[in-house]
């Protein structure tokens, strides 16, 4: 089962939506999660609502590509320690995989990168 899941804006190019594939691996016991866009106070609750519902549906790890995440504010950060929370307490994990240069940096200044290892 293959998921797309897009929040365009209409607007300026500058005004970029979110696009959040999920792709679950049965064999490797773990789903992969694919964020494209940027992760804001506008569109976090969506990208909640996909972790979260891919935590439920499947039994394995969240594997969380960031790589193609042109911007992540607090609340981004707040989401993905919400759904890594969520994982824990469900007896799985939610890892980053891969992240571009502004996730890492906020990964770094908040000193959270650890959690998504």
């Amino acid at each position: 089962m293959t998921a797309v899941v897009s929040d365009r804006r209409i607007g300026p190019p500058e005004a970029t939506g979110l696009e959040i594939g999920v792709v679950p691996d049965p064999r490797a016991g773990t789903v992969q999660v694919v964020v494209s866009g940027e992760i804001n106070l506008d569109n976090a609750a969506l990208l909640r609502r996909v972790l979260l519902t891919a935590l439920v549906s499947h039994r394995g790890t969240l594997l969380v590509d960031l790589e193609r995440v042109t911007f992540c504010d607090c609340a981004g950060l707040n989401t993905l320690l919400t759904a890594r929370h969520a994982a824990l307490k469900a007896g799985r994990g939610l890892r980053i995989t891969a992240a571009g240069r502004r996730v890492e940096r906020l990964l770094d200044l908040t000193g959270t990168r650890s959690h998504f290892m």
